[in-house]
């Protein structure tokens, strides 16, 4: 069993940054493959950014050149850095582990606003 807690949500005016954070429980970290997801009101949960074990990461378009997904290991802990933040990237943002089976965190919310 994993267990991910997220933090660092909050309101943000637009083309600020935040940083989240995941706490993951467990001592296989190191192999979980890990991701952030978000889900606007009325949409569909979305893949935003994941990284391999092996710290190979991904992106999804809409957040290429703007947010850094990282990891570290020795923490058990994995961060998305956001950088340039619209208003379209308001969400609840998830913390997705997969080891074995599929892992989810409660979920924080990011709000870009003036």
């Amino acid at each position: 069993q994993v267990q991910l807690v997220e933090s660092g949500g909050g309101l943000v005016q637009p083309g600020g940054s935040l940083s989240l954070s995941c706490a993951a429980s467990g001592t296989s970290f190191s192999v979980y493959v890990m991701a952030w997801y978000r889900q606007a009101p009325g949409k569909q949960r979305e893949l935003v950014a994941d990284i391999t074990p092996g710290r190979r990461t991904s992106y999804a378009d809409f957040v290429k050149g703007r947010f850094t997904i990282s990891r570290d290991n020795a923490k058990n802990t994995v961060y998305l850095q956001m950088n340039s933040l619209q208003p379209d990237d308001t969400a609840v943002y998830y913390c997705y582990a997969r080891w074995g089976k599929d892992y989810w965190g409660q979920g924080t919310q990011v709000t870009v606003s003036s």
